[in-house]
C-alpha cells in the first residue's frame, strides 16, 4: 500500500529536490504533532505526492521554516506547512491504520498491532473530522477481504477496491468541487496501479509463506513480466489522464516526474533482481 508513488530524485533539479524534501519534512513534522514522535516513522512518500498535488491545485497559504531534525542533526532542514500537508498527514494515518489491520489479519503481526495501538488516539480525532474518507476507505478494505476469501477471487474487483480506497483519500472536500471527480479518478488509478505493483513485488514472498496473491488468479498469456507490465501501463495511463486535466502550475514538473517516471522504480528494481537471479 505504501512506498510506490515516489519521485526519481536524480532526474530533479536541485530546487525541485529541495522543494520535495521540504514538503516531505513538513509531512513528517505534522505526523509527529498528530501521533507523537514515533508516528513520524510512518511517513509515506505516497502522501507527500498527495500534499504536493493538493498544494498545487488549491494554492493554500504556506509557512516555511528551518528546524533541526534529530535524524539529520548536522544541518538545519526546511519544512513546509499548509492545509494540504496537514490533510495528507491525516490520510497517511488513515491508510497506515488500515495497513496495520491488513497485516494483523494476514500475518498476525505483533509489530502492526503495536503501531495500530499507538496511533489510535489520533485516529479517533481523524475519524470524526474526516468521516467520509475513513468510512469509504475502510469499507473498500473490508470488501477486499471478503473477496479474497471466496473460492475464486475476482482480480478485477480486488484491483478496483484498492482503487476505491486510495481514491477516497485523494478527495479532501465534503462538498464536491469540479476538480474532485478528477482527483478521485487519479487516486483510483494510482490505487489500482499500487495494488498490482505490490502483488508483483510480493509474489515470491507470498508463495514461500503460502499466502494469497492476486496474480495467481490471472490467466497470464506469454511471459509474466511483460504481461504485468502491460497491466501497469494501462492503469497508470488512467491516472495520468485524470492528472493532466487538473489546472496545476506549481510543482507541475515535479509531480510529472513522479507519475511518468518515479512510480516505475520499484518495478525496475524487481525486474532487474529477477533477471540477475535467472542468470545465476
Amino acid at each position: 500500500m505504501f512506498g510506490y508513488i515516489t519521485p526519481r530524485m536524480d532526474a530533479l533539479s536541485e530546487t525541485q529536490q529541495q522543494r520535495y524534501r521540504s514538503v516531505y519534512c513538513g509531512l513528517c513534522r505534522e505526523l509527529g504533532r498528530l501521533s507523537g514522535q514515533r508516528g513520524r516513522a510512518l511517513l509515506s512518500h505516497d502522501m507527500t505526492f498527495l500534499a504536493l498535488l493538493l498544494s498545487s491545485l488549491t494554492e493554500p497559504d504556506e509557512a516555511a521554516k528551518e528546524f533541526r531534525c534529530p535524524v539529520h542533526p548536522i544541518q538545519k532542514r526546511l519544512q513546509v506547512q499548509n492545509e494540504a500537508v496537514s490533510y495528507a498527514a491525516a490520510m497517511n494515518l488513515v491508510l497506515m491504520d488500515l495497513k496495520c489491520e491488513d497485516q494483523i489479519r494476514d500475518e498476525h503481526s505483533r509489530a502492526a498491532e503495536t503501531v495500530k495501538q499507538r496511533i489510535q488516539p489520533a485516529m479517533e480525532k481523524i475519524k470524526k473530522q474526516y468521516s467520509r474518507q475513513t468510512a469509504q476507505a475502510r469499507g473498500a478494505l473490508e470488501q477486499l477481504w471478503m473477496e479474497e476469501t471466496r473460492p475464486h477471487p475476482d482480480p478485477d474487483r480486488l484491483c478496483n477496491l484498492s482503487g476505491t480506497m486510495l481514491g477516497a483519500v485523494f478527495v479532501p472536500n465534503s462538498d464536491l468541487t469540479p476538480w474532485d471527480v478528477h482527483l478521485r479518478v487519479l487516486g483510483e488509478g494510482l490505487g489500482r496501479f499500487v495494488y498490482w505493483m505490490d502483488a508483483w513485488d510480493d509474489r515470491e514472498r507470498d508463495h514461500r509463506k503460502r499466502r494469497f496473491n492476486p496474480i495467481d488468479c490471472l490467466e497470464i498469456q506469454g511471459e509474466p513480466d511483460s504481461y504485468i507490465r502491460e497491466i501497469l501501463e494501462m492503469l497508470i495511463a488512467e491516472a495520468v489522464t485524470a492528472f493532466e486535466v487538473l489546472p496545476l502550475e506549481q510543482d507541475l514538473d515535479l509531480l510529472r516526474n513522479v507519475l511518468y517516471s518515479g512510480v516505475w522504480q520499484r518495478y525496475e528494481a524487481v525486474h532487474n533482481r529477477r533477471e540477475k537471479e535467472r542468470e545465476e
